[in-house]
């Protein structure tokens, strides 16, 4: 979940009240938020960039909270300022308007052009009106666009944000797509002009903005938004320019929002404007802005629309388990920015604003329910149905089976489940035709292209990461591998396995053979072919010649193990012999 960083005295202004730690962290919880830590800005700068930047940042006390990821109206210190209020009851909740312009000729237009159409079809526009920056302000404005841009807007991918001093430029304004060479301006806070091109390069290496240059980079068109005069606005999802850039002293604020997403535009949008209308001298309104599409079709943002909805006070208290009057919830909804009245029996007509764009179906209003009431004073009370949980079976036999061959002085570890084709197939000699993996349909990396088939490639890879530790090293892992199964309905089955390894200047064979015997006297299975298990040589390219057998139990392998083939140990680039044993523990549930 995300986190925001705010300063505890302007925090503490801003909501009329100073709080001990204590009081603000149950405050925190009340609200479905977590406290998650109180720092400062000179700690916080020591902890990313060490001790050398001891000397930078201030002293002042940072409270860091961690809010509900779809809680976008949180995000900063003026939308959470305003819900803590209001959950308080020290704040009515406020009506956000969008407003027309007292002029109707002075209504800003943004007219989209058709190339848009192959790299960044949507925008959406607002203006706030007489607006009061600060210091302070203009750091939550900025952080706000960050924390959209990273959480909402998939890091620029779905949707990016302009902000623009509306003083310093002339609408109406146009949005389009150019090739790179014909775009030039200067972006924000340079000194010269760029070509689209020359931009690409100019922040190839920049530690912020190289992470999304790869969105555009390689179209033949760059979106691009200017004014009536020609100056460019910004290169979406980029940068903005520097001639129209927002300071201190700016009163009237331009905003345009990309999007590859409609829809996620129109929440951004509103998430900005309803934060920071909070500053406006017509306080919690926006102006509206028309955008004219390419087919000529007109439409006025922001929209800033509330919905109803309507939800049964019986069907909560039987969702949640509490008993509460319809008038009761009402308030209780109406405390978490839903104002909410009844209707004279028992439903409640919930009025969802535009900042609550969280709310997509009635178990969500429940939740705030749950919230406001209280979690802690929810009544515990026994199911009305016959019932005793007890711990899985195959979870409490893998708990049992840690403890024992930990004892026998194994370490434990906990490797990736996704792994490359590679791992499973090529490096283990086993063709991947016959591994049966499931494969990860658009996979980011190399690195994670299928779920694992085996849990010997993790252990090796976590033994080539500490091979320098003391010999012998003795590892092993108890975990779920991944099948295809086309008799199940996923079309893959889990297998729950122990796998263990032991690496030394010798193979060490019989350490394994050891543990084997001392998992199987615990399980107490016998060493015998009727009833029992043992162990049959094997022929395996992922292991030496004659050093590697079938584990059986009733005439069933469960299992291999053997001392692995020089091949294998190099493609995981261990110099040292290694012996490893796996076997599924199901069968023993």
């Amino acid at each position: 979940m995300p986190t925001i960083s705010i300063k505890r005295d302007l925090l503490f202004k801003a909501l009329n009240q100073t709080y001990t730690e204590e009081e603000f962290t149950f405050l925190c919880f009340d609200f479905g938020l977590e406290l998650d830590d109180v720092t400062s800005e000179r700690q916080m700068i020591i902890k990313e960039q060490g001790a050398n930047a001891v000397a930078d940042g201030s002293d002042d006390v940072i409270y860091r909270i961690e809010v509900p990821a779809n809680r976008y109206d949180l995000l900063c210190l003026e939308g959470l300022v305003v819900a803590l209020l209001v959950f308080q009851n020290r704040m009515q909740f406020p009506h956000y308007k969008a407003i027309n312009p007292g002029d109707p000729k002075g209504m800003q237009r943004m007219f989209i052009k058709p190339n848009t159409k192959s790299i960044r079809p949507h925008v959406v526009a607002a203006v706030l009106r007489d607006i009061t920056f600060d210091t302070e302000v203009y750091a939550s404005f900025i952080d706000l666009q960050e924390k959209l841009h990273q959480n909402l807007a998939r890091k620029r991918t779905l949707v990016s944000i302009g902000t623009h001093d509306l003083d310093t430029i002339q609408g109406p304004f146009t949005y389009d797509a150019l090739p790179p060479d014909q775009i030039k301006f200067k972006p924000l806070n340079q000194d010269k002009e760029y070509t689209g091109k020359e931009i690409m390069e100019l922040y190839a290496n920049h530690a912020q903005l190289k992470q999304y240059l790869h969105i555009i980079k390689d179209s033949p068109y760059y979106p691009i938004i200017t004014d009536a005069n020609g100056v460019v606005l910004s290169l979406p999802p980029i940068i903005n320019g520097d001639h129209s850039k927002i300071k201190l002293t700016t009163k009237n604020v331009f905003i345009e929002v990309t999007a590859t997403d409609l829809h996620k535009a129109h929440i951004v949008l509103d998430t900005m404007v309803t934060a920071f209308s909070y500053h406006c001298k017509n306080r919690f309104s926006a102006e509206k802005c028309e955008i004219v599409w390419t087919d000529g079709s007109k439409h006025k943002t922001p929209t800033l629309s509330y919905r109803k909805e309507v939800i049964d006070t019986k069907k909560v208290n039987e969702y949640i388990g509490f008993k509460v009057q319809a008038g009761e919830l009402a308030g209780m909804l109406t405390r978490m920015c839903l104002q909410s009245k009844t209707t004279g029996g028992a439903d409640i007509v919930v009025r969802v604003p535009p900042t609550r764009h969280d709310i997509l179906h009635a178990v969500d209003i429940y939740e705030d329910a749950a919230i406001a009431f209280g979690y802690n004073n929810i009544v515990k009370k026994e199911p009305n149905f016959a019932t005793v949980a007890i711990q899985d079976p195959l979870n409490k036999l893998s708990n049992q089976l840690r403890h024992e061959i930990a004892y026998a002085g194994f370490a434990e570890v906990l490797s990736f489940s996704l792994c490359s084709k590679d791992d499973i197939s090529k490096k283990l000699k086993i063709p991947y035709e016959e591994t049966r993996a499931v494969e990860i349909s658009n996979p980011k990396t190399l690195e994670f292209q299928v779920v694992r088939t085996s849990l010997i490639p993790g252990l090796l890879k976590s033994l080539s990461f500490n091979k320098d530790v003391p010999l012998p090293i003795k590892l092993f892992e108890i975990s779920d591998v991944v099948y295809c199964d086309e008799t199940t309905d996923t079309g893959a089955r889990n297998l729950r396995k122990l796998c263990a390894l032991y690496y030394d200047k010798r193979a060490g064979f019989e350490y394994l053979h050891g543990l084997l015997d001392r998992v199987m006297q615990v399980l107490d299975i016998p060493w015998e072919k009727e009833g029992g298990y043992y162990l049959s040589a094997i022929n395996d390219d992922t292991f030496f010649p004659k050093r590697a057998a079938e584990i059986l139990w009733r005439g069933n392998r469960i299992g291999k193990i053997g001392v692995l083939h020089p091949d294998v140990i190099n493609a995981f680039d261990l110099p040292l012999p290694c012996s490893v044993m796996e076997m599924t523990i199901e069968p023993f549930v």
